[in-house]
């Protein structure tokens, strides 16, 4: 009797670590998906700020374009850059239009 009630303390020893070892996985498992939770949003909020900045970048290379427009003295060169530029605003603009038109 001796080894059955030995092999089952052992069986119920393994038992219990293997439940406190499930237990602490969980438990990480459930940090972990917080952390990728937080490193989502984090993401979304770069992108976002991203997106911004890329907008002000465009907002400001069109101030400059102007800038350059209003001076009296542009080079053949610089006018033909600048109907370029102007071209691919309104080309960019219309099909903003057509997209929101959709």
């Amino acid at each position: 009797m001796s080894d059955d009630t030995n092999n089952a303390g052992e069986t119920e020893l393994r038992v219990r670590r293997i439940q406190d070892k499930l237990q602490q996985l969980l438990r990480q498992r459930e940090s972990l998906q917080k952390e990728n939770g937080r490193l989502k949003e984090d993401m979304r909020q770069l992108q976002a700020d991203l997106l911004e900045r890329t907008t002000r970048l465009e907002q400001l290379q069109q101030q400059v374009e102007i800038l350059r427009a209003t001076k009296a003295a542009m080079s053949e060169e610089e006018k033909r850059a600048l109907e370029k530029r102007l071209g691919q605003y309104i080309r960019e603009i219309d099909r903003c239009i057509a997209m929101l038109g959709e």
